[in-house]
């Protein structure tokens, strides 16, 4: 079957196929491996790219427009100081003159209403580089890590433990739907993802083979080939840390949760940052307040042999590469 994604959003991984996410993690790799001969792309010659991002970044931001110049594209960043989204001027007004002056949108922000409407009066692509809701992107990049560590996704036992009910968490279970891995979930019932989402994530595993789980019980990590986390405060949440380490703290990942897995082969995945030690203000006041050194994930796995969190790192690039030159470039220069 011949894909062709040209003029698609990509606001969450439900927009794509099986075989369209299939595709888009071969063609990143592909890219991958031309960047690493030192290859200059043009697939992206001549097209604009704004980048609107409310919401603060160091992956996502320099992925984008890493990705873009490498295949000649042109990015332009437009931080919350720069725009007057939804105050001056409402969303769909932006919408309509950025799709006048640029070949495809990328936005880091906070309502997924927000991206709905820019992709629906736009008139050009536009990616999801985080909401409050899904982080699409982020996921395209782990499953690229996971398939390069153990050559295949259908079947690869995939456990995230902490919040539940985070962006992450909701784009990894359909992620996980969509491509057939054996995915659990692991979080007080509290946080437990929406119903609806959970219910969508059991459809997709109808079609794909996926077994989807959720479990309070972090020794449901046993035999899995590869742990994931993130913080347990998110962007906007940050009032709630006292709670939240309360809730969370039993479901750190550390040298016992590693050992209770009993697979030597597994890998550690981490979106990031993340609060494995005091080396940032953060890390520090978190210290100060609460006493803790480390939160989601211990040093010693951060910087274990089962860390993978820095190839995820990288992979960003590549995969959001694939989706701007699939749906905004020229597919079709690729291969001379």
């Amino acid at each position: 079957m011949e894909i062709d994604l040209k003029g698609r959003s990509l606001l969450t991984l439900l927009d794509y196929s099986t075989e369209e996410i299939e595709y888009l993690l071969e063609l990143a790799a592909k890219l991958k491996e031309k960047k690493a001969k030192g290859i200059q792309g043009s697939a992206l010659k001549g097209k604009n790219i704004a980048l609107i991002f409310e919401k603060t970044s160091t992956r996502t931001r320099a992925a984008f427009v890493v990705a873009a110049r490498d295949e000649g594209g042109m990015p332009e960043f437009m931080g919350k100081n720069d725009l007057q989204l939804g105050e001056k001027e409402s969303v769909k007004d932006t919408a309509r003159v950025l799709g006048r002056l640029f070949d495809g949108i990328a936005y880091r922000g906070f309502a997924q209403e927000n991206i709905q409407l820019l992709a629906g009066y736009s008139g050009v692509p536009v990616w999801n580089a985080l909401t409050d809701q899904y982080h699409p992107t982020q996921v395209l990049a782990d499953l690229l890590t996971i398939k390069e560590e153990f050559g295949y996704l259908k079947g690869i036992k995939l456990v995230y433990i902490g919040d539940g009910r985070n962006n992450m968490a909701n784009s990894l279970l359909i992620g996980a739907g969509k491509m057939g891995l054996d995915f659990t979930i692991i979080s007080p019932e509290e946080l437990w993802p929406e119903k609806s989402l959970i219910q969508e994530a059991e459809k997709l595993a109808l079609n794909s083979g996926a077994k989807i789980k959720l479990s309070a019980d972090p020794a449901a990590v046993y035999q899995a080939d590869a742990i994931y986390t993130d913080v347990w405060v998110s962007m906007g949440e940050e009032a709630q840390f006292a709670e939240r380490i309360k809730l969370l703290s039993p479901y750190q990942v550390n040298a016992d949760l590693i050992q209770q897995a009993e697979n030597e082969q597994l890998i550690f995945l981490h979106c990031l940052p993340a609060f494995h030690n005091r080396e940032t203000s953060i890390g520090e006041e978190i210290y100060q307040k609460y006493g803790l050194k480390e939160m989601e994930v211990t040093e010693e796995v951060f910087e274990s042999k089962y860390s993978r969190v820095f190839e995820q790192s990288e992979n960003r690039m590549h995969t959001i590469k694939a989706v701007m030159v699939a749906t905004a470039g020229d597919i079709s220069s690729i291969d001379e």
